[in-house]
């Protein structure tokens, strides 16, 4: 698919007398794709069984006729008022047993299957009507599972859900029992109708209990988004997207995506470094209006991977958001930036969130490319002027990378669990591993738990990974690269008991974890020749060679070819780790500024510029917020 911009549009906002005007600036910009749609519910169905599509068919013709392609969502995360009064017991229940009522958005319990079925149906009619329609040239399911909170529900509807889920899993009360160690604390069932769910206890709950319940809750999500796909795939063969969001690790989003054609994200870069990326305030300030230099590049490979090499940016922000506790404004040139990291990463599409900013409720705040009086907004320019880049360049793939990093959802549930530390992460983890590997210029796949061939690569991190599947053990086993595991990785069982005998087991590696601390901010473990041990630290026995040891004579890195890490090195000391084990694997590692970031394609190499000042690369200097592009 040839890359191109597109936008997030509403026509139900708007009055449809500027529509076509809409249309016609969008085509002249240069944007090539339009979503609608995944809000609109109340307007396509304003009472049960009554629907008023007219509108949505002007709006597709309009649209359509004036060039775009139309990307059309199911409305399934807004449902209307008038489905409480079908469904009251739809509503999704918090930890603290509390209804999350009707008023936003995302007001469903994913448990509850006569919501289910409701968003079949919906989707159905939207697809038997529009199926064929020449301009809906791609589809979205529901928007951004997940978003505020919304994977977990403790409803009435989940526990009865959850016990079919345990009997269908255990078979029987006793082989859960044994599972999850229930002798301990009397803990013991004698039928799964006496399991609850993991909320309101006393104390913690047993985590292989809130481990089996976040299994079933990303299932929930994962089956949710099947029904939808199915009424799809029966009247069209347009590719089928979700849009994901950023550090979301609630719902295993390998498993949705496998029944997808493609993934997207939703890329909001400096909202993200307000609330959801850790920094200190110096970090934070200096990329205070580009967003964190590494954030949007991860998720970029994550979702590239979650699709199987097809993706999108389904949003992107072109301006202030409204929902991060700061908004300050984007640096100009970031618009552009951020756009052309994405297509250097891979990305189909770039769709700008929103066309015209809002002038009323919730996110009247959230910039658009069009001011709410409809004049430009700044990022208009910027994708205009992408546009016309993208234009004169040759299409081209991303390269293939010479590095790997595993990312396993379960493991994010089982360390959320039982974090042993109050700022143990995976997510936090294996960013600070791929933060490394962007410093030294490396471009990265993003891996699956079970990723069964290795081959292609020349180093692979696998931090956090809770149980190490078969088939990556094997691939390890064969892998002729360099291979750095840990920390806290192939330790505990699927069931989230400490393996005995004591993990990691690495092929051809003898070395067992025999003991963990967790250390507080400020405390550190030093290393023989520089840096530190920060959050966690393993010691660890056996025979393998040690390549790093702590200034107390602990092993921190033993093994050769395939070695294990024994603790969490802070940024410098996991840039000279990742660094030195790419040497060794063949690789030419660099040492980036911050700010200084690189992607390859199989055309051309991509400088980017996050820095607030310009920089020099090769040089050439860059300015703030700059992109540089050069042939291969």
């Amino acid at each position: 698919m040839k890359r191109a911009l597109g936008v997030c549009y509403y026509p139900e906002h708007w009055p449809d007398d500027i529509w076509a005007e809409d249309a016609a600036r969008m085509v002249e910009a240069g944007l090539s794709w339009v979503r609608i749609g995944e809000f609109a519910w109340s307007r396509i169905e304003p009472e049960p069984g009554r629907f008023e599509w007219d509108w949505l068919d002007r709006a597709i013709a309009v649209l359509g006729e004036a060039g775009l392609k139309i990307v059309l969502g199911t409305p399934t995360a807004t449902p209307p008022r008038w489905m409480l009064e079908k469904h009251p017991d739809m509503l999704a229940v918090d930890a603290e047993g509390r209804p999350r009522g009707f008023g936003s958005r995302r007001h469903y319990c994913f448990s509850h299957l006569g919501y289910r079925e409701e968003s079949r149906r919906i989707t159905r009619l939207l697809a038997e009507r529009y199926g064929s329609n020449e301009h809906i040239q791609a589809w979205q399911t529901d928007n951004e599972y997940a978003c505020h909170d919304t994977t977990l529900s403790y409803s009435d509807a989940a526990r009865v859900g959850f016990r079919d889920w345990l009997a269908q899993r255990y078979q029987s009360p006793d082989a859960l029992n044994r599972a999850w160690g229930n002798v301990f604390w009397s803990m013991e069932y004698r039928s799964f109708d006496e399991i609850d769910l993991p909320n309101l206890t006393v104390t913690e709950p047993n985590p292989a209990h809130v481990l089996a319940f976040r299994r079933y809750a990303s299932d929930q999500i994962v089956a949710f988004n099947r029904v939808q796909v199915e009424e799809i795939r029966k009247c069209s063969d347009a590719p089928i997207l979700h849009n994901y969001m950023g550090r979301e690790v609630s719902f295993d989003h390998w498993k949705v995506g496998a029944d997808l054609d493609a993934a997207s994200w939703d890329s909001y870069p400096i909202g993200f470094l307000s609330d959801r990326i850790e920094g200190d305030e110096a970090h934070k300030l200096r990329f205070l209006r580009q967003g964190d230099p590494d954030n949007q590049a991860f998720h970029h490979d994550l979702y590239r991977a979650v699709g199987r090499g097809r993706w999108w940016v389904m949003e992107q922000q072109p301006g202030p958001v409204n929902w991060a506790p700061y908004n300050p404004a984007p640096l100009s040139g970031m618009a552009r930036l951020w756009a052309w990291e994405a297509f250097a990463h891979g990305a189909e599409a770039v769709c700008y969130f929103r066309w015209r900013q809002a002038p009323f409720a919730q996110e009247q705040m959230h910039a658009g490319l069009l001011r709410p009086d409809s004049a430009p907004a700044p990022a208009l320019a910027e994708a205009a002027q992408v546009a016309r880049e993208l234009a004169e360049m040759s299409e081209s793939g991303t390269s293939a990378a010479p590095v790997g990093i595993v990312f396993d959802y379960e493991s994010a549930w089982a360390w959320e669990a039982q974090p042993q530390g109050a700022d143990f992460d995976l997510f936090r983890l294996v960013f600070a591993a791929y933060r490394a590997c962007r410093r030294a210029g490396l471009d990265v796949d993003i891996l699956p738990p079970d990723c069964a061939d290795l081959s292609g690569y020349k180093l692979v991190l696998v931090p956090g990974l809770m149980a190490m599947s078969e088939p990556l053990r094997a691939a390890l086993g064969a892998f002729e690269g360099r291979a750095l595991v840990g920390p806290r990785s192939d330790g505990k069982t699927e069931e989230m008991s400490i393996k005995v005998p004591l993990g990691p087991d690495l092929p051809g590696v003898d070395v067992s974890v025999v003991r963990v601390e967790s250390l507080p901010p400020g405390a550190s473990v030093p290393l023989e020749g520089g840096g530190a041990l920060r959050h966690w630290r393993e010691e660890v026995e056996g025979s393998a060679p040690v390549r790093l040891a702590s200034t107390d004579g602990q092993p921190v890195i033993v093994g050769e070819r395939l070695c294990y890490l024994a603790g969490w090195p802070d940024d410098e000391s996991f840039y000279r780790i990742v660094a030195g084990m790419a040497r060794e694997a063949g690789l030419e590692p660099l040492d980036l500024p911050p700010g200084l970031r690189l992607r390859r394609t199989d055309s051309h190499l991509f400088v980017f510029n996050y820095a607030p000042e310009a920089q020099v690369w090769d040089g050439v200097e860059i300015a703030p917020a700059g992109v540089h592009w050069l042939p291969r």
